[in-house]
């Protein structure tokens, strides 16, 4: 079931309840990495069998991969440190980054950058940083900087108005439009389009939700952003 704002909700609402989840280290996914061990440990033996069909991967090191909702992630984090991952943003930062893609980023998304967190949370891969450099600890590689890819997609041909939230997964995308009304969210198919065919990145469209607001409050409100999406594929089944 689509998840919709709360009757009477405003953005302050929105960014306290986006913050609750970013600086939870159990929520700030849509999935949560717990030692086995631990489980075992807290829960029994035979734990893991019961809950096996709930586990998303295992880790190499030892870990599964649960989705952040679940008990045991709760659990877990119960007494984990509270703050972001990335520390938010000065506005003058998000003034440089829209400099840089020549564009205003919406008013909503600007307070998520200054008063929740730089990204480092959200729906799917978790939304993408605006400044370069951000490094998850004991990670190889930097946190995916939004603008770098926005400054790569203009070279590319995706339209400059659409600016990138996150990975969903294979080829898919989402980004968030600048130029509609109410700022909807587009899920794009970086695959779905073949420039010899004479298709353009419009063809690799697969859903738009109503407005920026509507998916971070879904997210933010414990739900998953892929409900409407998988929704709308059914009832055109």
């Amino acid at each position: 079931m689509t998840r919709r704002p709360p009757p009477g909700a405003d953005d302050d609402a929105l960014i306290a309840r986006l913050r609750a989840r970013a600086w939870d280290p159990g929520l700030r996914f849509d999935r949560a990495t717990l030692p086995a061990a631990w489980i075992r440990e807290r829960y029994g033996a035979d734990h893991m069998d019961r809950i096996s069909s709930d586990i998303l991967s295992y880790g190499s090191d030892g870990t599964v991969q649960l989705a952040s909702r679940r008990e045991e992630v709760a659990a877990h984090f119960a007494d984990a440190p509270r703050g972001p991952l990335f520390a938010p943003l000065s506005r003058a930062d998000v003034d440089e980054a829209e400099r840089r893609i020549g564009r205003r980023l919406p008013r909503l998304l600007r307070r998520v950058y200054t008063e929740v967190a730089d990204g480092g949370f959200g729906p799917d891969g978790g939304l993408a940083s605006l400044a370069r450099g951000n490094r998850v600890p004991g990670d190889l590689q930097d946190w995916t900087s939004a603008v770098d890819v926005h400054e790569r997609n203009r070279a590319a041909g995706v339209p400059a108005s659409w600016f990138f939230l996150t990975g969903g997964g294979c080829s898919m995308e989402w980004y968030v439009s600048l130029a509609a009304v109410d700022h909807p969210v587009l899920l794009y198919d970086a695959d779905g389009w073949v420039a010899d065919r004479g298709e353009d990145p419009h063809d690799g469209l697969r859903h738009a939700t109503a407005s920026l607001r509507h998916w971070l409050w879904t997210w933010a409100d414990g739900g998953h952003v892929w409900e409407e999406v998988l929704a709308r594929q059914r009832a055109a089944e």
